[in-house]
């Protein structure tokens, strides 16, 4: 059996990040890195690949030139952890013990979530950025008007204002192509809000009253019917309560089934669909067992160190925190991690707790238009000081649509992945 000091699951952003800042404080740390992937694929491009102002090639390169120098890359699936005895177990049989532990293996799409969705994606107007942001593209250069039907499920999903984004996107389109007058755009969440800090939500209210969206709260997709181009929700309230919280409440051909379910019609759907944790991490002992966090890894939300076992650490989408799973909110987890497990492996205790929730959402209302959302635990704001010296962040503004297509995308490959950022 193969033993390394430090591994790490996962070759994304969060895994990538923690052994480059690992390796640039300690050179003589025998890290490896398991992944299969050949490919790091800059997501948070994905939404403007979907609205065709980016080229999805540019979200690709060769995962070699991001593998930190000093790290082992074991090039396999992981298909179980046994925290107990301090290894996993990896596809091909081999067994690779640890002194410590980074899960850090990213979220699964779950496409079996709701039932019809994977017939309905096989159909030309049904189309996700989570899955295939060029379909989105051609799906939305297609559509020549009717219900354009945005939605999320229940599920914890990365990013969770990406499916608003592409909406407002898809909304500029549609003014831009004259396409407006005989269009009709919905959005159905689960959610009550628009969106939890009341200062982003307000903005985006203005944004959706501007492209008179239609927003349905408290509907929960359950079923797609692709043929039929259907889309089926429970109602997690009452039928008076989701009428009264609706925004620009057109008509919408809603059909109710009964009192506890609607069916909304759509000539265009994007949806992102139920995502959850990897099977290996959500069979194991650390993830949590039961509760709203099934299934999700267990760590203390400051230290992001797993409570059962200590040598085990957990970051990005993988991790159940009451934060939004994004690039940013890594960019702040990685560094805790880092110097708590630097502390272990000097005999320390691993007292860094500092990290309180911080993800950043850069919500982008149309083309040449973003906002930026950054928060904490609680919904609580917590803005870059050097960026909201010079703009007001909460509002959408061109010069925040410059930093999210060409200043983060730099930053991330130049700089975060290198451990510098």
């Amino acid at each position: 059996m193969n033993k390394h000091q430090i591994v790490i699951i996962g070759a994304g952003t969060g895994g990538i990040t923690v052994a480059a800042q690992l390796l640039n404080k300690n050179k003589n740390l025998d890290v490896a890195i398991v992944d299969p992937k050949e490919t790091h694929d800059y997501q948070p491009a994905w939404t403007l690949v979907g609205a065709d102002t980016y080229d999805m090639e540019k979200t690709k390169r060769p995962q070699k030139d991001f593998i930190p120098n000093g790290a082992k890359w074991i090039r396999e699936y992981v298909t179980a952890i046994d925290a107990d005895n301090n290894q996993i177990e990896l596809k091909n049989g081999d067994h690779l013990s640890y002194d410590y532990l980074v899960v850090a293996p990213g979220l699964v799409n779950d496409l079996d979530g709701v039932e019809g969705l994977s017939e309905a994606l096989q159909t030309d107007s049904v189309c996700s950025n989570y899955i295939d942001p060029e379909k989105t593209r051609e799906v939305l250069k297609n559509f020549k008007g009717g219900n354009a039907l945005f939605t999320q499920p229940t599920t914890p999903i990365k990013c969770g204002g990406a499916p608003q984004k592409i909406m407002y996107l898809a909304a500029d389109y549609f003014r831009k192509n004259k396409l407006s007058d005989k269009t009709q755009v919905t959005f159905a969440t689960p959610g009550s809000v628009i969106f939890g800090v009341k200062v982003f939500a307000d903005e985006l209210l203005r944004v959706i009253d501007k492209y008179k969206i239609n927003v349905k709260f408290h509907l929960q997709l359950y079923k797609i019917d692709g043929q039929a181009k259907k889309a089926y929700y429970k109602l997690s309230e009452s039928k008076q309560v989701v009428a009264e919280k609706e925004i620009n409440a057109f008509d919408t051909n809603v059909e109710f089934i009964d009192d506890k379910t609607v069916a909304l019609p759509y000539d265009m759907l994007h949806l992102a669909p139920p995502q959850k944790a990897p099977e290996f991490v959500s069979n194991s002992k650390i993830a949590h067992a039961e509760g709203g966090n099934k299934g999700w890894a267990n760590v203390n939300k400051h230290s992001l160190q797993n409570p059962d076992f200590p040598n085990v650490f957990a970051v990005g989408d993988v991790a159940a925190l009451p934060t939004a799973k994004t690039g940013a909110a890594v960019r702040k987890q990685a560094p805790v991690v880092v110097d708590n497990l630097l502390k272990l492996i000097a005999g320390n205790t691993a007292d860094n707790k500092d990290y309180q929730g911080y993800s950043s959402c850069p919500l982008i209302t149309g083309y040449g238009k973003m906002l930026l959302a950054e928060f904490g635990y609680d919904n609580k704001r917590m803005s870059d000081p050097l960026i909201s010296t010079f703009v007001d962040t909460t509002k959408e503004k061109y010069s925040m649509w410059l930093l999210k297509k060409y200043a983060l995308p730099f930053m991330y490959w130049n700089f975060m992945l290198k451990g510098k950022a």
